[in-house]
């Protein structure tokens, strides 16, 4: 007995789309477990990252996953203080992009908007000072970023207290300081939340111009020196 009209027509487009079909999927499962890209919604890392920003987002950075699943395979490395991760926040109910600034076993605390990590205050070399902002050049360990203070906002997470972080935990932060909820707010970031170290802007969108592109950002480090 011959194939129906319907299963010939079937068999014919999956012979005429196979190529595109296993290219479709291969690209899916390189996206789920190796790389992907992070459209940015909120001001919570500027200056580093604008709103609009569409990021690329290294998988594998610290976990090989089984793909389409958070099942994880392989322990592939570990983040590293000044790492911009993205993770998905239990506590938040949302997916998060923030700066790693403690990893475990350190203590850290913040006095006055100045941090301190294991004991000593980091050093700030202070950029720009306006009636509205504040930016400056934060040295976290060996990295040298920059970040923010909105005076538009009250200084309302100015401060906590030491708290020596443990095994597997990590504290993050917004470089936008007064504008981001970050651990001063959901607590410190379980490993098993971590979806990948972001890298590059991979290109930009100015939401408040027509959404035009943001020339100027296309394949930018989120690691350059200042």
């Amino acid at each position: 007995m011959g194939k129906t009209p319907f299963l010939t027509q079937l068999a014919s487009f999956f012979k005429a789309t196979r190529s595109f079909i296993v290219f479709i999927s291969l690209m899916l499962v390189f996206r789920s477990a190796c790389a992907d890209w992070y459209t940015v919604p909120t001001g919570s890392m500027q200056p580093t990252i604008h709103i609009g920003d569409r990021v690329t987002v290294n998988k594998m950075a610290y976990d090989l996953r089984l793909p389409f699943s958070k099942q994880v395979l392989l322990r592939t490395g570990e983040p590293a203080r000044g790492d911009i991760m993205v993770f998905d926040s239990n506590a938040a109910q949302n997916r998060l992009i923030k700066r790693v600034v403690g990893l475990p076993g350190d203590t850290v605390e913040m006095q006055d908007e100045v941090l301190l990590l294991n004991g000593k205050p980091l050093a700030y070399r202070q950029e720009d000072d306006t009636n509205l902002l504040t930016t400056a050049t934060e040295q976290l360990g060996e990295l040298a970023h920059q970040v923010q203070w909105d005076k538009s906002r009250p200084a309302v997470l100015a401060n906590f207290n030491a708290i020596t972080i443990p095994e597997d935990y990590y504290l993050v932060l917004g470089d936008n300081r007064r504008q981001s909820a970050d651990s001063r707010v959901y607590g410190l970031v379980p490993r098993h939340e971590l979806l990948g170290k972001a890298t590059y802007i991979a290109f930009s969108m100015d939401y408040d111009n027509y959404y035009l592109p943001r020339t100027d950002r296309f394949a930018k480090s989120l690691y350059s020196e200042h």
